[in-house]
């Protein structure tokens, strides 16, 4: 069952409002602004499918700072719209999805055109949330993706903390990614969510915590993820056919390297595995980024984007405060993560008795 017209926009402001309320927030200008276009777009969506209004907006580009609220506002809208057709996925788990369905169709003509029908057969409404590409590859899939899915009348709705033309900053690929640039902006509403405060930063909510500088100490670290003399020690698994090594696990708990993790080839379907499997995750000796490699800060990127979506417990026993942790000049992801990192509750160790 689906409600077309001007009430989903209804709908939505309303539940919006329902849902500040309930939190005890106040919507700046920047979000009320979008909530209601979102609203606006979704009823003119719903009523003009299969109309002689062939040409409307796509989809809706929402894009901003981090900490201005845009999870949030995806996080209404999508569950106010009124359809039961709509998916709402994350940019890394969808990655993995997207390869997997192709894989089915491996030997065959056009297998993307055909995940694109599978999904457009049952989806009407997708919402794309933290939308960023850093790999050429990916970069191209998505873009050919979305343009299938434009074509086939889904209704796409993605966030994401750069412009359109900001997607793809290397100069190496921006020729072959302007079409997806062009997409974007020729067939998108593209909103901007910006100016306010960064939210996260009054945040109470707290998802583990960061002990700085902890220098290696032993078991300390896995002490406080809170393994027994009975968990496994020093083990190693097999994921994804390549051998991680654990420093311990017991039950949900897992307690591992910087080096382990992020010095290796570990794609992102690593991290999505881990954050599935274990529900708190323990990672000591981590380094001021800006001393490593592209390869290994982006690594490190990746697996916060996926933890901090996941929901586990994260302990962080690192060289540094934050601040030094992540320098935003290294690297041009490194504000969000920062943010998301701020949500750790700070534990700075000053004397070696602290251990």
């Amino acid at each position: 069952m689906t409600s077309s017209g001007p009430a989903a926009d209804q709908l939505i402001r309303r539940h919006f409002d329902a849902v500040l309320a309930a939190r005890g927030y106040r919507a700046d200008s920047a979000q009320q602004a979008a909530i209601d276009h979102l609203g606006q777009w979704l009823a003119a969506f719903l009523a003009a499918r299969g109309g002689w209004l062939r040409r409307r907006a796509a989809g809706v580009y929402l894009h901003g700072g981090v900490g201005r609220g845009k999870s949030l506002v995806l996080d209404v809208f999508f569950a106010a719209a009124p359809l039961a057709q709509k998916r709402r996925v994350h940019f890394h788990a969808f990655l993995q999805e997207l390869q997997q369905r192709l894989g089915a169709y491996a030997g065959q003509a056009d297998p993307l055109a055909r995940v694109a029908g599978e999904i457009a057969g049952k989806t009407r409404l997708l919402c794309f949330d933290e939308f960023h590409v850093h790999d050429i590859g990916d970069a191209m899939l998505l873009g050919r993706l979305l343009k299938l899915l434009v074509e086939q009348g889904v209704g796409l709705v993605c966030t994401s903390n750069y412009p359109p033309a900001g997607l793809c900053p290397n100069p190496l690929y921006r020729e072959r990614f302007q079409p997806v640039i062009a997409l974007l902006e020729q067939r998108f509403d593209v909103l901007q969510l910006d100016g306010g405060c960064d939210y996260r930063q009054g945040s109470r909510q707290r998802w583990g915590s960061l002990y700085w500088p902890l220098p290696e100490q032993g078991a300390w670290l896995g002490a406080k993820l809170g393994l027994s003399a009975a968990a496994r020690r020093n083990v190693t698994i097999a994921l994804n056919r390549h051998p991680l090594h654990l420093r311990g696990h017991e039950g949900t708990r897992a307690w591992l390297d910087f080096a382990e993790l992020f010095r290796r080839p570990r794609s992102s379907a690593d991290y999505l595995w881990l954050c599935g499997e274990f529900r708190q995750l323990a990672i000591g000796g981590v380094p001021c980024l800006a001393g490593e490699g592209i390869d290994v800060q982006q690594r490190f990127l990746n697996f916060i984007d996926i933890a901090y979506d996941s929901g586990i417990q994260l302990l962080l026993g690192c060289a540094a405060s934050l601040d030094e942790l992540c320098r935003p000049a290294t690297h041009s992801d490194f504000s969000r993560t920062h943010s998301r990192l701020q949500q750790l509750q700070a534990l700075p160790l000053t004397t070696v008795g602290s251990f």
